[in-house]
């Protein structure tokens, strides 16, 4: 199989964490679903294209900032004397919000799409994108320094692979079989990660006439920071020899775990 391969840079960026409202909390890396909406953004598709996401990087630090916030309840007037914007009619709150941002963010993503003759059509949507990417927030502008295919294969390793440079979105499915043995670098079990149900992708479901809602599917990961890979682990690398895990299986895994 082969896949996209783009290493990205941003100044500051927001993975928003869904739950958060009061204080915008971020992910520690972009969740699959953000990745997703990006490419399909950039390829201009129109409808799902179904694809895998690896997801490694890091950032610098992290800081806390203000934004302005808009709300508004669904038909409610005007009322001068609790709102501040008049939109037809309908009142609009304005006040001031906080936000977590990730600070000199470097990324390494992977897009593995299930049909792989769209590879040249995602790659020349990154190499040359229609306008300026973003990913997280609209104005959390995302540097391309490099995109490339690259080819994807299941390797043996001959010596250990130790992460210090970039954490890593590690989906479960990795752990349930013999073939990977993971521990972080101070030997302690790979339990010692943060657990995350990312979202993946979703189903417009109709609960009533009119109305619908999105149903997420979710990928249990660990996010690790700083871990190693036992050499004669059996693990998917790219063609720079460097490991990735997949969210999803689409034949790079030598099995079907969908």
């Amino acid at each position: 199989m082969k896949a996209i391969k783009l290493t990205i840079s941003q100044q500051t960026a927001n993975y928003r964490v869904p739950i958060s409202h009061v204080f915008r909390e971020t992910y520690p890396l972009p969740p699959y679903s953000t990745v997703i909406g990006m490419i399909h953004y950039l390829c201009d598709f129109k409808e799902y294209h179904p694809m895998s996401v690896s997801v490694q990087g890091k950032s610098n630090s992290s800081i806390s900032d203000f934004f302005t916030r808009y709300e508004f309840k669904n038909g409610m007037k005007f009322d001068p004397k609790r709102h501040q914007l008049n939109a037809d009619g309908y009142g609009i709150s304005r006040g001031v919000g906080h936000a977590q941002l990730l600070v000199d963010v470097q990324l390494i993503l992977h897009i593995i799409p299930k049909d792989q003759t769209e590879i040249d059509v995602i790659y020349h949507a990154l190499k040359f994108p229609r306008e300026y990417p973003s990913l997280g927030r609209r104005e959390d502008l995302a540097l391309i320094s490099d995109v490339k295919v690259v080819n994807l294969q299941k390797k043996e390793l001959v010596n250990d692979y130790e992460s210090k440079k970039y954490a890593a979105y590690i989906p479960l499915r990795f752990l349930q079989t013999d073939d990977i043995g993971l521990e972080d670098n101070h030997g302690t079990s790979l339990e010692r990660g943060t657990s995350y149900d990312l979202n993946e992708e979703y189903q417009l479901v109709k609960i009533r006439k009119g109305k619908f809602e999105r149903r997420w599917q979710r990928i249990p990961v660990l996010y690790l920071s700083d871990y190693t890979i036992f050499e004669d682990a059996v693990v998917i690398i790219d063609s720079d020899g460097m490991p990735l895990f997949p969210s999803r299986d689409y034949g790079t895994e030598g099995k079907n775990n969908e």
